[in-house]
């Protein structure tokens, strides 16, 4: 029996061999991995065809995976890449709408001037012929002015205006009194009665009050949709920390390695993430904001008693009317100037005669009927503009607090809400079981996915603030009808040094 014993022996063990690699798990083939790796262009040789052991992967799960080390690093500058990609796809549409909104207005402003500058040209030549064509650099110093302040804002509009007015008492003043001879001196004289007389009646005060009032506002409402423009171009430029980075990795294609490619990231898993990602972003939201009403205020002005357009269509008309009021109270303008200023001294009675013919008004002014003005601006009308802008302002509010909500809603980041079960949790097929926190950098302290450190605010971040508090007051001013452009502009850069200084310190 004995020599029996040895081979019953090894066939129990072969057959107990057997059975052990019968239950011994197969390795888990890496196929679909692969794929999905090499379709985004990557090496095919840095994936494995099945399972092998994780310990080299530094953070994503490690034990059996479909991930190699190579792999895992290329993930994470995909994972980067891709981050960046979705921020920008919704901040460049948003930078999309105000650029195309300040080109408008920028284009309508524009044209407005030129065609309110050419109606007055026109209107003018045939009313006043050779006399006008004598005086037109007055009227075109007034638009080059108008023009300047726009662009620049370098101009002071109520000194321009009562500039522009005693210029032209002075022209209308020598051309009534054609007989006599006015030296410089004289007419500097006859300037300082422009208040006390009102030569052209109450059209000065009240043109002076509606373009500035009108230019301040169209001026500060373009410029506010170039800032919002540069603002949101400048912050949709993000650069992941390490920890964001890492944390993106873990989020977007971890689940690869374990196989996992149909599962999308659970989405306050996404949400989490995004917020620790966009947290310095989410600290604009309150400026942004403020910003946004503002703007809204002054489009409110702009559609009622600043509206430029309503100004400078007629403007012709208004300057003839004090032209015409000018020439029929001239004999008692004149003569309380005479008393004022002394009484002039005549002209050679030679040139008298001439001086009259050349001087004297000949035609009263007859306004254009509608159908002869130049075409409306940039072919649409302030209003629309304004009705356009508004709904886009609204729909822009509360933009920075909901970017991370946005990005995780893209269904290239994040499985919908109704998908809490079967999404990635970071670590496996399963809900998600932290709470999301809230936005902006002082509420990560205790976020469960992204380790970010609440005492450092991003530089830029805190410029774009500043940059929208200026603009927000600039706004709050314009609506007043305040002139908004002759401010310190050294108090300002006083005042961004120290926000900065204080986030910092």
């Amino acid at each position: 029996m004995a020599r029996f014993g040895l081979p019953a022996l090894l066939c129990t063990l072969a057959v107990l061999c057997a059975a052990l690699l019968a239950a011994e798990p197969k390795s888990k083939s890496c196929s679909e991995v692969r794929r999905l790796y090499v379709s985004k262009g990557f090496n095919k040789n840095d994936a494995p065809t099945h399972e092998i052991n994780g310990d080299h992967l530094k953070i994503c799960p490690q034990g059996y995976t479909c991930c190699s080390q190579e792999m895992e690093e290329k993930y994470s500058l995909q994972s980067k890449d891709d981050f960046k990609s979705v921020v920008s796809e919704q901040c460049n549409h948003l930078q999309a709408i105000f650029a195309s909104r300040y080109k408008k207005f920028d284009e309508f402003f524009k044209e407005l001037l030129e065609n309110a500058e050419k109606s007055l040209n026109d209107m003018f030549v045939k009313t006043y012929g050779r006399l006008y064509m004598q005086n037109s650099e007055l009227f075109k110093d007034l638009f080059g002015e108008l023009k300047r302040y726009y662009v620049a804002g370098s101009v002071n509009l109520e000194e321009m205006l009562s500039d522009f007015w005693a210029r032209l008492l002075e022209r209308m003043f020598r051309l009534v009194n054609s007989q006599y001879h006015f030296t410089d001196e004289y007419l500097e004289c006859v300037s300082k009665y422009t208040e006390q007389l009102k030569p052209f009646g109450d059209v000065p005060r009240k043109l002076k009050l509606q373009v500035t009032r009108a230019f301040v506002a169209a001026r500060t409402f373009a410029q506010g949709l170039a800032v919002a423009r540069d603002v949101v171009s400048k912050v949709s430029v993000v650069s992941p920390t390490v920890q964001c980075t890492h944390a993106l990795l873990r989020m977007t294609y971890c689940s690869h390695c374990q196989g996992l490619v149909s599962v999308k990231p659970c989405y306050n898993y996404c949400s989490n993430i995004m917020r620790g990602c966009l947290a310095n972003q989410g600290d604009l939201d309150f400026e942004w904001n403020n910003f946004i009403d503002a703007m809204l205020m002054v489009a409110e002005r702009l559609e009622g008693p600043f509206n430029i357009e309503s100004v400078m269509d007629p403007i012709d008309v208004k300057i003839s009317d004090a032209i015409m009021n000018m020439q029929e109270n001239s004999v008692q303008v004149s003569q309380k100037v005479f008393q004022g200023c002394g009484p002039p001294k005549p002209l050679p009675a030679g040139r008298i005669s001439r001086s009259i013919s050349e001087g004297a008004f000949s035609a009263r002014f007859r306004p254009y009927h509608p159908e002869e003005r130049p075409t409306t601006a940039a072919g649409t009308s302030l209003d629309r503009l304004v009705t356009d802008v508004k709904e886009k302002l609204k729909q822009a509010k509360k933009f920075w607090s909901s970017l991370p909500s946005n990005v995780c809603s893209d269904e290239r980041m994040a499985a919908g809400n109704g998908n809490e079960d079967d999404c990635w949790n970071g670590k496996g097929k399963s809900r998600y079981l932290f709470a999301v926190t809230g936005n902006g950098l002082a509420n990560q302290g205790n976020n469960p996915e992204v380790q970010v450190d609440t005492s450092k605010p991003d530089i830029l971040i805190l410029r774009q603030i500043m940059a929208l508090r200026v603009m927000t007051s600039k706004m709050k001013n314009a609506y007043n009808g305040n002139d908004v452009d002759f401010f310190d502009i050294s108090k300002h850069l006083w005042l961004e040094t120290y926000a900065l200084f204080s986030y910092t310190v």
